[in-house]
């Protein structure tokens, strides 16, 4: 069999990029190099076309409302068939925070109504309450039976809600979440995934950057040494609220 590549688009990143989120392609690419995988990131920016066959996972940071706005256009316009395509047929993509909010219908700020790629059912609307700011944890259960903790930081204005039909990323175990009251976090329907959860998420959470990699090239990824990485995510959990190890209730 040849050797396995990870392939990667990243959407946007000069602009699409606030709270270091292209750490995540970082820690995408150094795990992938250290097991031997060929990485190949690809850039698509303002009216740029995407091949959906040519990558398995596509990437989207957050970004502020002014950015968000000129890249959902631009989404909209150029990439969204593209995007429906690639997640017809199984490839990853991966919004955070803002790239999660522009996986739904629309983002409503004020006013102005963003619209967004439609990949799921959700919208976000901006709320005039206070911004939900702050550490976060979640469990989720991306292989069934497997429960797992996510760590992160979360700093948003926009509440989320899912269509019915929907689900959640995980269940909220410190923090906010989508909308600060029903206890989710984020949405996944198979491989399209989105989350609020910045900080970057994948340094602080490498496991789930090992289950992207492996989803996206069907390897079996060897164990690396990570006791840096195992304490990096003790410590995002600790300081969220939630005990380093093991499931919190």
């Amino acid at each position: 069999m040849p050797d396995p590549v990870l392939r990667v688009c990243s959407l946007y990143p000069d602009v699409m990029n606030i709270y270091a989120d292209r750490g995540n392609l970082l820690v995408l690419e150094r795990r992938s190099a250290w097991r031997g995988i060929e990485v190949r990131i690809t850039p698509a920016g303002f009216g740029d076309r995407i091949d959906p066959d040519a990558h398995d996972l596509f990437y989207l940071g957050g970004g502020q409302d002014r950015d968000q706005a000129l890249c959902a256009r631009d989404l909209v316009d150029t990439k969204r068939d593209a995007l429906h395509a690639a997640a017809d047929r199984g490839a990853l993509v991966l919004g955070i925070c803002g790239g999660f909010q522009l996986l739904g219908h629309v983002y409503e700020l004020g006013d102005e109504e963003i619209p967004g790629l439609g990949l799921v059912d959700l919208r976000t609307v901006r709320s005039d309450g206070p911004r939900l700011i702050g550490n976060v944890a979640i469990e989720v259960e991306l292989d069934p039976g497997e429960p797992r903790v996510l760590a992160g930081f979360e700093n948003h204005g926009g509440r989320t809600h899912l269509g019915t039909g929907e689900r959640a990323l995980g269940r909220v175990l410190r923090g906010h979440g989508n909308d600060g009251r029903s206890g989710e976090e984020g949405v996944r329907r198979d491989g399209v995934i989105g989350t609020y959860l910045h900080g970057p998420l994948l340094p602080k959470n490498t496991w789930f950057a090992d289950w992207l990699i492996a989803r996206a090239t069907g390897a079996d990824l060897a164990p690396l040494d990570d006791r840096f990485e195992d304490a990096a995510h003790a410590s995002a959990r600790v300081a969220a609220g939630v005990p380093a190890s093991g499931r919190a209730n």
